[in-house]
C-alpha cells in the first residue's frame, strides 16, 4: 500500500466514525420518540449526502489561487516584457477575489498582490498588503493553527507540488520565485512604496497649491477688468474728446495752424489784388 493511501484511509475512517456516532445518538432519540425505522433510515442517507457535500472543500477556489500565482509571476518577472494595463488589472482583480472568497487566505497571496500594486503604481494599496505580511506577526504561516477547509485543501495541494514538482513544473517554479521575492525583496518593496507614496502626496499638494494660485490670479484679473469696465462706462464720450484736446497740465492744445509763423499771411490772390488796386 502506497503512502498516499496510508494517509487518506485514516482521515476517511475518522470522518465516517464521527458521522456514525453522531447519527447513532440522533437515531436512538428518534426511536425513543416513536419515529418509524424507514423514516430514520431515509433521514440518515439524506443527512450523509448533505454533510459530504458541504464538508468537502471545493477544488475550484484552490485552483484559482495557483493560477493567480502563475499569472502574477509572469507579470513580476523581470524579462523585459511589456504588459498592458488591463492585463495587470485582470490579474490583480483575480487576487482580490481570492481574498474576498477565503476567510484565511495564504500570506503569499497578500505579498503577491502587494508586489503587483507596487508595479502598477498604486503604492497606497501596496503598502497595506505588504505591511500586513511583513510587519504583522499574526500574518505568518506559523500562526494559522485552526485552518478552514479551503486553506487545508490549499496546503495539501501545495505540499504535493513541493514534493513532486515534475507534476506541475510551471506552478512549482512560480511559487518558488514568489517566495524568494517575498524573502529577499519584500522589505525593499515596502520601503519603495512608502517613498513613492510620499512623493505622490507631495506632488498632489503642489498641484493643489498651483491650482489655487491660478484661480486667485484669474479672479484678481477679472476683478480689475470689471473695475476698469465700470469706470469706462461711467465717463461720457464727450469727456474723452475734451481729454484728447487738452494737454496733461490742463491747458488746451494749440492747433498746428496757430503755431505756424505763416499762419496770418494773406493768400497770393489778395496780395496781387492789393497791388493792382494801388496802381
Amino acid at each position: 500500500m502506497s503512502d498516499k493511501l496510508q494517509k487518506k484511509i485514516p482521515d476517511g475512517l475518522k470522518e465516517n466514525t464521527q458521522y456514525i456516532l453522531a447519527f447513532g445518538v440522533i437515531a436512538m432519540m428518534l426511536m425513543a420518540v416513536g419515529f418509524p425505522m424507514f423514516v430514520i433510515f431515509f433521514f440518515a442517507i439524506f443527512t450523509y449526502f448533505l454533510w459530504k457535500t458541504f464538508s468537502t472543500p471545493s477544488s475550484g477556489g484552490t485552483r484559482e489561487i495557483f493560477e493567480f500565482y502563475l499569472a502574477a509571476n509572469e507579470l513580476l518577472r523581470d524579462d523585459e516584457r511589456r504588459w498592458y494595463g488591463f492585463e495587470m488589472q485582470e490579474v490583480i482583480m483575480r487576487g482580490e477575489r481570492i481574498l474576498q472568497s477565503m476567510n484565511t487566505a495564504p500570506p503569499l497571496v497578500y505579498f503577491t498582490l502587494g508586489a503587483l500594486y507596487n508595479k502598477t503604481g498604486d503604492h497606497k494599496t501596496a503598502i497595506n498588503h505588504l505591511a500586513y505580511i511583513l510587519e504583522n506577526e499574526n500574518a505568518d504561516e506559523t500562526t494559522y493553527n485552526y485552518p478552514t477547509p479551503e486553506l487545508r485543501n490549499y496546503v495539501k495541494i501545495l505540499r504535493k507540488i513541493e514534493r513532486e514538482p515534475t507534476e506541475a513544473p510551471q506552478t512549482s517554479a512560480a511559487i518558488r520565485a514568489l517566495e524568494r521575492a517575498r524573502r529577499n525583496r519584500g522589505k525593499s518593496l515596502l520601503e519603495e512604496s512608502r517613498e513613492r507614496f510620499k512623493e505622490q502626496k507631495r506632488k498632489q499638494r503642489e498641484a493643489t497649491l498651483d491650482q489655487k494660485r491660478a484661480k486667485a490670479e484669474l479672479a484678481e484679473t477679472n476683478a480689475k477688468s470689471a473695475v476698469l469696465q465700470s469706470i469706462t462706462n461711467d465717463v461720457p464720450e464727450e469727456n474723452y474728446v475734451r481729454q484728447a484736446e487738452t494737454k496733461p497740465n490742463g491747458k488746451p492744445k494749440k492747433s498746428k495752424e496757430s503755431d505756424s509763423p505763416f499762419a496770418n499771411r494773406k493768400p497770393i490772390t489778395e496780395v496781387l489784388h492789393d497791388i493792382y488796386d494801388a496802381k
